[in-house]
């Protein structure tokens, strides 16, 4: 496993970061606790040392899963990534989204950042990671309703104190970027980014190349899509919003498929698989210093982390964009 440095924090985190989105079941059709337990461990035997979760994943299941694992593992040995900044608990800031929580139940999710809720939301996160620190803490979403130098002094607080190591960003502009950074250094901005949806290689990168901060790419197998085991007709639990998502139309799932098909002899003759290829391609990608990679159960956990033994040359890297500039989607 290969450890890159997050931003300029100190920090060294494994490039492949288990993403712990799934395993809360929020959006994902529900999880099985006990697999995802196990899958997190599976990862750490292989060198993922690093697990990025929030609170919104299963309004707190996730961070609870994460806090049962830390205590079978080293503490110290492990980096701890959460986030702040969406409520289901808490009808303040700006509406974001309807949705339903893993026992079927109507909630309303709501972008708060206010001071006083980053401080509370930050020993909620603690108290259910089991934990007295956080090694990075991020704004899950950009609150217009508040101005994000009174969210960032709140994160300032919060290391000050010692309750976090390093502050990062999610789904952060640039321009939001430059406001937060007047009040303290950020180590990081996380986006989604794959192979499909490349859009902050306009200006997130660029940006974060220069000013030193990591890049943690969410979803680079665009939530299974490019694992090649999504085929049209594809039936998804209740529940799970990747039905209906701009890219799992039948057509764009076709499409990717036969990209995907192009790809197979290069992923034989690496003896990986399909996603474990993507993977390799994410981190060979200019800026791109960790990407989260989730996994539901022990088997898909121990398949992503062997992603890190792919090795890739210019040329091989050449001939995947090559195919890649053929695929279109529609949208």
């Amino acid at each position: 496993m290969e450890y890159r440095e997050i931003g300029q924090s100190g920090i060294q985190a494994s490039a492949i970061t288990f993403g712990a989105w799934a395993i809360g079941g929020w959006m994902w059709g529900g999880a099985d606790r006990k697999e995802a337990l196990e899958a997190i461990l599976a990862s750490y035997e292989l060198g993922v040392t690093s697990i990025d979760t929030a609170p919104a994943y299963g309004q707190g299941l996730s961070e609870e899963i994460v806090g049962d694992a830390l205590k079978v593992l080293s503490r110290d040995k492990v980096q701890v990534f959460t986030k702040f900044g969406l409520r289901w608990d808490l009808a303040k800031g700006q509406f974001f989204i309807d949705s339903i929580d893993n026992d079927g139940n109507p909630i309303k999710v709501y972008r708060y950042a206010g001071k006083e809720s980053v401080i509370e939301e930050c020993e909620n996160c603690l108290r259910r990671l089991g934990t007295d620190y956080i090694d990075l803490f991020q704004i899950h979403w950009s609150d217009p309703t508040t101005p994000i130098e009174e969210t960032m002094e709140a994160v300032l607080q919060l290391q000050q104190q010692g309750k976090i190591r390093a502050a990062g960003v999610c789904n952060y502009t640039v321009d939001q970027i430059k406001t937060a950074e007047t009040v303290l250094s950020l180590a990081s901005s996380q986006s989604p980014y794959s192979m499909v949806f490349r859009d902050i290689e306009k200006e997130i990168v660029p940006y974060c190349i220069e000013h030193k901060k990591a890049v943690i790419a969410y979803s680079p197998l665009q939530r299974g899509l490019l694992t090649g085991k999504i085929k049209p007709g594809h039936q998804f639990n209740e529940g799970d919003t990747r039905e209906g998502n701009r890219f799992y139309s039948e057509e764009n799932i076709k499409r990717i498929n036969v990209f995907l098909d192009e790809l197979r002899p290069l992923a034989a003759d690496k003896k990986a698989s399909l996603a474990q290829l993507v993977i390799a391609w994410t981190l060979r990608q200019p800026g791109i210093t960790l990407a989260l990679v989730g996994a539901r159960n022990a088997e898909q956990a121990t398949q992503n982390a062997k992603a890190s033994e792919i090795s890739l040359t210019n040329e091989e890297l050449t001939l995947v964009n090559q195919k890649l500039a053929g695929l279109s989607l529609v949208f």
